[in-house]
């Protein structure tokens, strides 16, 4: 997804799970029916609320947007000359590829007969990683 609607994709899941307005409602507190048709008609919502709906739908949202920052803006090398050398914020592996990303990046290996270095080039996962892929998965 390089496009993220998250209102739509919320209404989406919330029709999946068949769940009825006035139960957001009760669980929003502070919402009325016209405010949850707003939220699905955003392309971004507050966190805080993104929070509240991943919670009631059981659904990770914020997961969606951690696949995007992997596929379209891949963490690059740091300079460290100029960056801090330690951080009081929680550190993530940088490198971790979800199941639904490898298959992402398989069928447009195998379905769009992309070449391994165009993938490598636009997503910029290692060329050895996509070949690992391809063996683990495919042959």
């Amino acid at each position: 997804m390089k496009e993220i609607h998250i209102g739509s994709l919320i209404k989406k899941r919330v029709e999946e799970l068949n769940i009825d307005t006035k139960r957001i409602i009760s669980f929003f507190k502070i919402y009325s029916e016209k405010d949850i048709n707003t939220q699905y008609d955003n392309a971004s919502i507050d966190t805080s609320d993104l929070l509240k709906w991943s919670k009631l739908l059981e659904y990770d949202f914020f997961r969606i947007y951690t696949q995007h920052i992997i596929l379209y803006a891949p963490v690059g090398k740091v300079d460290t000359s100029t960056s801090p050398k330690t951080t009081s914020l929680p550190n993530y592996r940088k490198n971790v590829y979800t199941k639904e990303i490898i298959d992402f990046v398989l069928d447009l290996h195998t379905k769009e007969n992309k070449k391994i270095q165009e993938i490598s080039d636009e997503y910029n996962i290692p060329k050895n990683t996509i070949h690992n892929w391809i063996k683990k998965y495919i042959t």
